[in-house]
């Protein structure tokens, strides 16, 4: 489908997202795909994953025994990973929109090393002012 044959509603600026705000957006959003989502978002949303996957291998070590250091999971850290891997994904997919770039982009990190250079720089660009394919945000 052409730029010319999809419909672009008009464009508003997105609003300041923070902590609480990013992680509702997060969790509200977690099979929107055909949506943006600003910088703030994304990088809200990838600390509250960090932190909470700290907590989980906290717990996981504390009280099942598992060994962080080479790499065990215990069932927090199971549990958790499969929990925050849908929003991330789409957090992730909304955050390359925002770029006015295609979800498809994800696929890049199948090339080791230079995938994921690639996918950081696109996540640290600005947000693509005006109309793109995806102008639906996430609402809080």
């Amino acid at each position: 489908m052409s730029m010319e044959e999809i419909e672009i509603t008009e464009y508003t600026e997105p609003t300041k997202t923070g902590f609480v705000g990013a992680i509702k957006k997060g969790f509200r959003g977690y099979v929107v795909w055909n949506a943006r989502s600003t910088r703030s978002e994304y990088w809200w949303w990838t600390l509250f994953a960090f932190i909470v996957a700290l907590v989980a291998a906290i717990i996981d070590t504390a009280v099942f025994s598992a060994n962080m250091s080479t790499g065990g999971f215990g069932p927090v850290g199971v549990i958790t990973s499969l929990a925050l891997f849908l929003p991330g994904l789409s957090l992730w997919v909304r955050r390359l929109h925002d770029t006015d770039r295609s979800g498809w982009w994800v696929w890049i990190l199948l090339i080791p090393i230079i995938g994921a250079i690639i996918t950081f720089v696109f996540v640290l660009l600005p947000s693509k002012m005006g109309p793109t394919r995806w102008n639906n945000r996430i609402q809080e």
